[in-house]
């Protein structure tokens, strides 16, 4: 009874403020930190991965719920005092899929648990602000939706010139200045605004050193994404909607997920003129878009009936392709001979993701065959989970295909003598039958 009457009366306190951040579009407040409590520490503390990697303390929620009351009203005093001293963030690597790494930080439990709080004040604020064509890392909006608006965008118009945009590690170098500048104009509690500060500035621990960035924030920390919105919404979202979207001759469409983003434009004189200014937009507040990877594609839906043969004097340039959140998009005809937007697993995706399977099994191969078995089951069922997706059902058929390759490649390492033929391997499947390739989403 008294969780629910704490969950109601944080529910309470949530909506209050987003009632006056909705009535109040221009209000800074002052007074927010009062609303975070014990009981409010105990929900983030919920809210947080039980499961997740150890910050550079090494403590686990296990040792951290031993005394849990008396750990969280520590950390409540602390940050209320002013006294929160922010410890380093933990920083691994993981492969992007061309060659080069991403850095993601792994920040301490207790930092954890303090950023999901605060977290939860800002998201009460800013989701009154944040505009419907940001997707990422936002309560009730996933990648699938980003993906079904950019699909509905586009069937609407029969496709666009898309400006297919990359900016250059956004998470290290976003602008602290700029981003309390951009805080100012909603957030100026002097408890909250001195934590976040405190955020920005912790060091960094890599290879037994630590450092402290001048710019960014580390990907992995819990505020980050909530940061890294809002720093895009004004450079960006706000953009577009208030000095871009007036000037064009056509319709337009953005759609964003974190620091993804795309922008479909029908005339493709309008999307010239914004690719023109967006790298000085962007780089007006520190950021770069990478010159290589941000271009303009012509993605306009053929012309020619379909089933028409291509070739002859005159016929129409075939429309190019783009990637986004995973999925390359392109130009295809349905069983009912129209064309339509189909969205397949992008080939950089489906290499990392087999990569991935061929360490796991490598390092596994001496398992228990039955253990090898439910893991695989549970990557595959996660890999139809994202990309399950209608019209990409030839990703998914070949990703299991590569899958049953690659396991019994290494069932036949597990010794000198192993002979693990396919004859024998698909006896084995009989017994140990991994998840059929199957569309889990339906977004179209």
């Amino acid at each position: 009874m008294t969780e629910t009457l704490s969950l109601e009366t944080i529910s309470t306190k949530l909506e209050r403020i987003a009632e006056l951040a909705r009535k109040h579009p221009e209000r800074s407040f002052s007074s927010l930190h009062h609303v975070i409590d014990l009981a409010w520490l105990r929900e983030a503390t919920q809210r947080v991965r039980k499961d997740a990697a150890v910050g550079v303390d090494g403590q686990s929620f296990t040792d951290y719920e031993v005394n849990l009351e008396a750990n969280l009203q520590g950390l409540l005093d602390r940050f209320k005092l002013g006294t929160y001293v922010a410890p380093p963030v933990r920083r691994v690597h993981i492969p992007k899929g061309d060659g080069r790494t991403r850095p993601i930080g792994i920040p301490t439990l207790e930092d954890k648990i303090l950023q999901r709080a605060v977290a939860m004040v800002l998201e009460a604020i800013y989701e009154q602000d944040f505009k419907s064509s940001s997707y990422g890392f936002r309560p009730g909006r996933s990648a699938h939706d980003a993906l079904q608006a950019l699909w509905d965008g586009l069937m609407a118009c029969g496709g666009g010139i898309i400006i297919d945009a990359d900016i250059s590690d956004f998470f290290g170098t976003l602008d602290h200045a700029q981003l309390r500048g951009f805080l100012d104009q909603r957030v100026t509690d002097g408890v909250l605004r001195k934590v976040i500060h405190k955020w920005l500035k912790a060091g960094v621990l890599e290879g037994g050193a630590v450092t402290y960035p001048e710019s960014g924030t580390p990907q992995g920390g819990v505020i980050s994404p909530l940061l890294a919105n809002i720093y895009l919404h004004e450079v960006l979202d706000e953009w577009v909607e208030r000095d871009v979207r007036p000037r064009l001759q056509g319709r337009a469409q953005l759609v964003r997920y974190a620091d993804d983003f795309v922008l479909v434009f029908e005339q493709e004189e309008d999307a010239r003129r914004v690719m023109a200014v967006l790298p000085k937009r962007f780089g007006k507040y520190g950021l770069k878009l990478h010159s290589e990877k941000t271009r303009l594609v012509a993605f306009k839906r053929p012309l020619q009936r379909p089933g028409q043969p291509r070739g002859g004097t005159g016929s129409e340039p075939r429309p190019e392709t783009f990637d986004f959140l995973g999925f390359t998009h392109l130009w295809n005809v349905s069983r009912k001979n129209r064309w339509y937007v189909q969205r397949r697993t992008a080939t950089k995706r489906l290499t990392r993701a087999l990569d991935r399977i061929r360490q796991w099994c490598r390092e596994h191969r001496h398992d228990d065959i039955a253990d090898q078995h439910r893991a695989l089951a549970s990557k595959l069922r996660g890999h139809y989970g994202y990309y399950g997706i209608t019209g990409n059902s030839q990703g998914l058929s070949r990703f299991a295909h590569e899958v049953q390759r690659i396991w019994r490649k290494w069932l036949d390492r597990r010794s000198q003598r192993a002979n693990m033929r396919w004859e024998k391997f698909i006896r084995l499947l009989v017994r140990y039958p991994l998840p059929r390739p199957r569309v889990v989403v339906r977004t179209i």
